[in-house]
């Protein structure tokens, strides 16, 4: 899934918990692809700018993407790092923090919308993962589709804040 995606997906769990908790789940489910790819972009900002103006389409040949991004790419979106990040915050602050659960549906989300050919989800990294060739996130459709569906739980988280705050 597209990097704004998640993050509106993450900001939906938490966007009725006042602003600032949707603005750390927004980040925090965008935080995987942005700590996987974003240094790979800072430092290859002509590659972003071709992308940008049209002269490059589609993702970054895995041939030109330095070993670094694998290896965050497999830390960012596994579960099993996402847990023990969960359980270990959790022992050092005393209450469980519920904002990582949007890291969580980011890799949830992942799974089905990466191709086995392009970053498939290594969701049980550091253990044996059974990749899932999914539909890609960046098909016409998958992306329209995804972004009604986006704009429809808005609607509807808007219209249950509103009629909540109406009541007596």
């Amino acid at each position: 899934m597209d990097v704004l995606a998640h993050g509106f997906w993450g900001g939906a769990l938490f966007c009725s918990q006042g602003r600032k908790k949707f603005i750390a789940a927004f980040l925090v489910a965008m935080a995987p692809d942005l700590l996987s790819f974003g240094p790979f972009f800072v430092l290859h900002p002509g590659w972003l700018t071709l992308r940008m103006t049209g002269h490059l389409s589609g993702p970054p040949p895995l041939s030109i993407l330095p070993a670094y991004v694998f290896h965050a790419y497999n830390v960012t979106h596994s579960l099993v790092v996402c847990a023990l990040s969960f359980f270990l915050i959790w022992a050092l602050i005393g209450r469980p923090p519920w904002i990582l659960l949007a890291w969580a549906l980011h890799i949830v989300c992942d799974i089905p919308t990466h191709t086995t050919r392009y970053f498939p989800t290594p969701f049980l990294w550091p253990f044996p993962t059974p990749f899932v060739n999914g539909v890609s996130w960046a098909t016409p459709a998958f992306l329209a589709t995804n972004y009604c569906c986006i704009a429809i739980v808005y609607a509807a988280i808007f219209f249950y804040l509103r009629r909540r705050r109406m009541r007596p």
